[in-house]
């Protein structure tokens, strides 16, 4: 059961479609806070709880924001009413889990970001107060540049699609039940290199065209998620028809569409990876018995 300490449009929409979700707060439940830093909050909220709702695990979930930022795709109004605060009260706070989504800022300097002395604040924090942090695409090129001032590099094409990841270390906890290799999108206009990796960071999963998969630092208790398992499957083929109206350079995503016909439909290749990656991390914040 996944319970929301707001009533999120997701709540209703999820509920229809036979997930465990309701408002509320559970004492037993893992307690779990994302930082959604998407222009578009309900989709990104509607693709986070539908992986956390599924999961069978029992999680208390957080919306969180950055005090003091104004929002322009999202209604203020929207955000003020949903999100939390995360003020010095709140940081006084332990918790199991934290999610920090992606955000299009990938041609901007780390430092240019207008919340970045605060994400930084934030990135200090979790390494003491969460049993693990998952950083999402934009959030994980931040967060090992934060933690271990790994570069992100400009790349010459969008990386653009779904695609295969190696299963590098498949007797970690993240990678149970993921087999060999798993699909997963991705939709970047920037990377980080392996090469420059500290070795306190495992690559556990990643290769061929689409570079790094999922990364994991014990030490400073951070997951890293280069891709996007949680899209669900309609939301590269948005951008795709998105990049077009407005006349872009655009390729269609690659290993994606049914026959690779953009009007045959989506391949859901990676629904049952996702899930399996999300139980994956939230079996992680168990306390051991």
């Amino acid at each position: 059961m996944l319970y929301l300490n707001t009533d999120l449009p997701a709540l209703h929409q999820l509920c229809t479609e036979g997930l465990p979700i309701a408002r509320g707060h559970h004492d037993a439940a893992l307690n779990v806070w994302m930082l959604n830093l998407m222009p578009l909050k309900c989709a990104t909220e509607l693709d986070l709880c539908r992986m956390l709702a599924a999961s069978g695990i029992e999680v208390n979930l957080t919306l969180v924001k950055f005090p003091g930022q104004t929002y322009k795709s999202t209604p203020q109004a929207y955000v003020e009413a949903h999100y939390l605060d995360l003020d010095s009260a709140m940081l006084r706070h332990t918790i199991d889990g934290l999610i920090i989504t992606g955000a299009p800022l990938e041609n901007i300097p780390f430092e240019a970001v207008r919340y970045w002395e605060d994400l930084c604040r934030l990135m200090t924090w979790s390494t003491t107060h969460t049993r693990s942090t998952l950083n999402i695409c934009w959030a994980a090129q931040a967060a090992l540049y934060f933690h271990h001032r790994v570069p992100k590099h400009p790349l010459a094409a969008k990386m653009f699609g779904v695609f295969p990841q190696t299963v590098y270390r498949p007797e970690h906890p993240l990678m149970r039940g993921l087999g060999t290799a798993f699909p997963m999108p991705h939709s970047r206009h920037t990377e980080v290199q392996r090469e420059a990796l500290p070795t306190e960071v495992e690559v556990l999963a990643g290769g061929g065209k689409s570079g790094l998969g999922i990364l994991a630092d014990a030490v400073r208790r951070q997951v890293f998620a280069i891709g996007h398992l949680e899209y669900e499957p309609l939301t590269l083929d948005g951008e795709y028809r998105r990049d077009l109206a407005k006349e872009l350079p655009i390729l269609p995503p690659e290993n994606y569409y049914v026959d690779d016909c953009p009007d045959r439909g989506v391949d859901f290749s990676w629904r049952t990876a996702a899930l399996q990656f999300y139980k994956n991390w939230l079996t992680t914040l168990r306390p051991a018995p």
